[in-house]
């Protein structure tokens, strides 16, 4: 029995064990999430809470402020090669399938 479970397990992902089946679950719901946009609502809710809660706290704020321009910084990042990849793919299939079948386009 143990030994299906462990394979159970491992189909599941390498934290499994260490987790009740509501974290599974909430896990595999996380593992849905594309991108970083509510990582980056959450924390601006909490950083507005923390100011209102401990103005004082610059030393947390500081912290909390830095990690969201982190992640903004990381998703525009994202975004910019994304859109390179793209164009590359546009120009692509222009070049190998739109020229070759005679139709005109400006490939810049």
């Amino acid at each position: 029995m143990a030994r299906k479970d462990a394979t159970k397990d491992k189909k599941r992902g390498f934290y499994s064990q260490a987790l009740d089946e509501a974290e599974r679950l909430e896990l595999e719901e996380a593992r849905g999430i594309d991108g970083v946009d509510e990582e980056i609502a959450m924390l601006r809710v909490k950083l507005r809470e923390l100011i209102v809660a401990e103005p004082e706290r610059f030393d947390l704020l500081l912290k909390l402020v830095s990690t969201i321009a982190r992640l903004v910084t990381t998703r525009y990042n994202v975004t910019k090669e994304q859109k390179k990849s793209l164009k590359e793919a546009v120009t692509r299939v222009l070049t190998e399938i739109a020229v070759p079948l005679g139709i005109k386009a400006i490939i810049k």
